[in-house]
């Protein structure tokens, strides 16, 4: 995807989606203050994670709606660590997952379309128990641009000069569990008229967690 570069730069634009965290040996800083134990069930799953209603990124006053969003196992990703490893008595328990896809994308622009690129196929993510329990996504530095054409030509990068850590709330179900971020992060913009111009862009977006094994027995996060 070819997107023009304009010499006018702002900080800002969109944010993503979707689950977890873990480049840096189980939880890394993000989740270095976390105490208590964590038990992800059933040890060994493959999960899968699909988008229920809309993503949405917002920046100033521009919004970007995603339909469709999900992350599936495959390539030795997004599974439950099997036992022992499943369960951390000093906290978080994670692993890579599949990059969650982004489409179906619209904005609140007129004759503005948009289009969200992930760059990183592999990202990680870990869930640790509490009140409530959380996962969160590493997302890749510069693993996610969001790019503009129409009325206004903008190419956002999420997060360019680090890895971001985004935390959702997850809940357990059964048969299927939840994990919902309403959060920001930051983000950097090159383009001219009709940009944002800001330093951070919001995200929020709620995804079913569905066992792929057996879809009866739900994925839990447990002390």
């Amino acid at each position: 995807m070819s997107v023009p570069r304009p010499r006018s730069r702002n900080r800002s634009f969109l944010a993503v989606a979707a689950a977890g965290t873990l480049v840096l040996a189980w939880g890394g800083t993000a989740l270095a203050a976390q105490q208590g134990p964590t038990t992800v069930e059933p040890a060994g799953a493959a999960f899968s994670a699909e988008l229920v209603g809309s993503a949405v990124f917002t920046a100033g006053d521009v919004t970007i709606t995603c339909d469709v969003s999900t992350s599936a196992p495959g390539d030795g990703n997004n599974l439950v660590p099997e036992a022992p490893d499943n369960h951390n008595p000093d906290g978080a328990v994670g692993g890579p997952i599949n990059a969650p896809d982004f489409t179906d994308c619209t904005t609140n622009v007129f004759l503005v379309n948009a289009t969200v690129t992930v760059n990183d196929p592999v990202w990680q993510m870990t869930m640790r128990h509490g009140s409530p329990s959380v996962a969160t996504m590493l997302v890749p530095a510069a693993g996610i641009v969001v790019s503009t054409s129409g009325l206004a030509t903008c190419t956002a990068t999420v997060s360019p000069d680090g890895d971001a850590p985004i935390e959702g709330e997850w809940t357990n179900g059964d048969p299927v569990s939840s994990l919902a971020f309403d959060t920001t992060t930051p983000v950097s913009v090159e383009g001219g008229f009709g940009c944002p111009n800001t330093n951070e862009a919001g995200f929020s977006a709620t995804y079913a967690v569905t066992n792929a094994d057996d879809p009866a027995a739900p994925i839990t996060v447990s002390g």
